[in-house]
């Protein structure tokens, strides 16, 4: 009996090594495959944070409109059309354009906007012209520069002019920003069947920024600092103006 006991005891310590060995052999293969799936998981997480992100079928400009304005500046007179002489003699064509380049560098720095002159020297361009250049390109706006004269050298101010009902609060605007900028006497907003007005199918106005007869007003039209500051409200004016129109819509 003794024996027969030290025999089974004998047994059961030779089976134990073979079921541990077991359990480890099950153990780091559930560790290995464990490892694997989590590796696999760690991959597939990565690769879809790298992944870029989704894109709009929509392009951005399509889903926020963003209208361009087409702008027309006209230089008043020019080449054979000297314009009115000032009271130091210099022509108005001169200060017209000087102005117009200056709105137009002023506007073509705002991507809001598209800009054409009907003049960029001392040339002559007919009025019915100025008109037709504004309308065949299907032009926003046409703004016609000019200076005022009289023969009272005493006689000052700025005064804008329109045509037509779609004129009257682009010219208000305008007109206000550059009386406020400037300073001179504010002689108003008027309706004028001016040719260049008349023959124009959108918006347009003539501005008469002062009068070159006044030896003070002329002083600061032909300044350098003074043209940038009416280039300045002009564009100001003309900004009001389209972002009032815009509301409106």
């Amino acid at each position: 009996m003794i024996r027969h006991r030290r025999s089974k005891k004998i047994a059961r310590f030779a089976v134990l090594p073979l079921v541990l060995l077991v359990l480890m052999g099950v153990v780091l293969i559930a560790a290995s495959q464990f490892t694997k799936n989590s590796g696999e998981m760690t991959k597939a997480l990565d690769g879809r944070e790298e992944e870029p992100a989704q894109v709009s079928s929509g392009n951005a400009e399509t889903e926020i409109a963003k209208e361009t304005f087409k702008i027309m500046i006209d230089a008043g007179h020019g080449g054979k059309d000297p314009g009115a002489p000032g009271a130091s003699g210099v022509e108005e064509k001169v200060s017209n354009l000087a102005i117009a380049l200056k709105v137009n560098e002023l506007l073509r720095q705002d991507p809001m906007f598209e800009v054409r002159m009907t003049r960029t020297d001392d040339t002559f361009v007919e009025i019915e012209d100025r008109s037709a250049m504004a309308n065949d390109w299907d032009a926003d706006v046409l703004l016609s520069i000019h200076g005022n004269s009289y023969e009272d050298g005493s006689v000052s101010g700025s005064e804008t002019f329109y045509r037509y009902d779609n004129g009257l609060a682009l010219a208000t605007s305008i007109h206000q920003k550059l009386v406020d900028a400037m300073g001179f006497r504010d002689r108003g907003v008027r309706l004028n069947e001016l040719k260049v007005l008349t023959l124009s199918q959108m918006p347009a106005i003539l501005i008469e920024t002062g009068y070159l007869t006044n030896a003070a007003e002329e002083a600061v039209i032909l300044s350098e600092e003074g043209q940038n500051k009416m280039a300045q409200a002009i564009v100001d004016g003309l900004k009001q103006f389209v972002q009032q129109s815009a509301a409106t819509k």
